[in-house]
C-alpha cells in the first residue's frame, strides 16, 4: 500500500523519519511530504493557500497505482480530508493524527504574521497537555528545524464540495482521547461533530501522548499506524 504522509505546520517531510521504517517494515510504500511554501519567504509564498496543499497531495494520489492511505497530522488533517473529496475511490483509509476532520469552511488556526510568513510560534504557545510529554532536548532539536508556512495557509478556508469523502474509512489516532470520551466530545463542536458524524466507517485510538507523538512516543505512532493500514 502506499502511504502518503502530510506533516503539520511548521514541519517538512522528515517529521515523519521515526515512524517510516516500522511501516516499510510492513511492507508499504511510504511518501512523506513537504507542502508547497514551507521555509520559502513571502516573495515566494505569499499566493499559496489551502487548495495548494490539498492539490500537491491529489497529486501524489494520482501518480499512484493503485489504493492509497493518506495519514495528517495536526493541520496536515485538513489538508488530507480535502485530498479525500477530491479523489474519494483511490483512498483505501485517511488517518488522522490528533486532528480530526475539518467540516466545509474549516480553518486551521490563526498564528502571527511576520514578514509575511508564519515562523513556528514557540512551544510555549501550546496548551500544556499538548506539550507535557516534550523533553527539553526535544523541544531544542525539533524548534531548530521547523520552517515558516504560507500566510494563507492556516485561516485558508478548506473547500469541500460533496460529501463523497464520508464513504472513505478513517481512523483518528487520538494523543488523550479514547473512542468514547471523542465521541461525546465532538458531539458538542457543532459543525466539526456534524461532519464526523456523517463518515460512515470511523474509528478513534488512544495514542496517550501530546500533539506531536512522532517525536514523544515514536514507536507507538508507528505501531498505531501500522494496525490502522489494513
Amino acid at each position: 500500500m502506499d502511504i502518503i504522509l502530510v506533516p503539520g505546520l511548521w514541519l517538512d517531510a522528515s517529521s515523519w523519519d521515526t515512524v517510516t521504517p516500522a511501516l516499510e517494515a510492513a511492507g508499504h510504500r511510504v511518501r512523506p511530504l513537504t507542502m508547497p511554501g514551507v521555509g520559502a519567504p513571502a516573495s515566494v509564498s505569499a499566493d499559496i493557500g489551502m487548495q495548494d496543499w490539498v492539490d500537491a497531495v491529489v497529486a501524489e494520489i494520482d501518480a499512484s497505482a493503485g489504493q492509497v492511505v493518506l495519514v495528517g497530522h495536526s493541520g496536515g488533517g485538513n489538508v488530507v480530508w480535502g485530498a479525500a473529496e477530491a479523489r474519494p475511490d483511490r483512498i483505501a483509509r485517511v488517518v488522522f493524527v490528533d486532528t480530526v476532520p475539518p467540516p466545509d469552511g474549516g480553518q486551521i488556526s490563526e498564528f502571527e504574521v511576520v514578514d509575511g510568513v508564519i515562523p513556528f510560534p514557540g512551544w510555549d504557545s501550546f496548551d500544556e497537555p499538548d506539550v507535557s510529554d516534550l523533553d527539553a532536548a526535544v523541544r531544542e532539536a525539533w524548534a531548530a528545524r521547523t520552517h515558516s508556512v504560507p500566510a494563507k495557509v492556516p485561516t485558508d478556508p478548506i473547500r469541500l464540495d460533496g460529501t463523497a469523502r464520508h464513504a472513505v474509512p478513517v481512523t483518528l489516532l487520538m494523543g488523550l482521547m479514547d473512542d468514547a470520551a471523542f465521541r461525546a466530545a465532538v458531539s458538542q463542536w457543532g459543525p466539526y461533530g456534524a461532519e464526523f458524524e456523517a463518515i460512515a466507517d470511523s474509528e478513534v485510538v488512544r495514542l496517550g501522548s501530546g500533539h506531536w507523538p512522532q517525536f514523544s512516543t515514536p514507536d507507538a505512532l508507528a505501531q498505531a499506524l501500522v494496525a490502522a493500514i489494513r
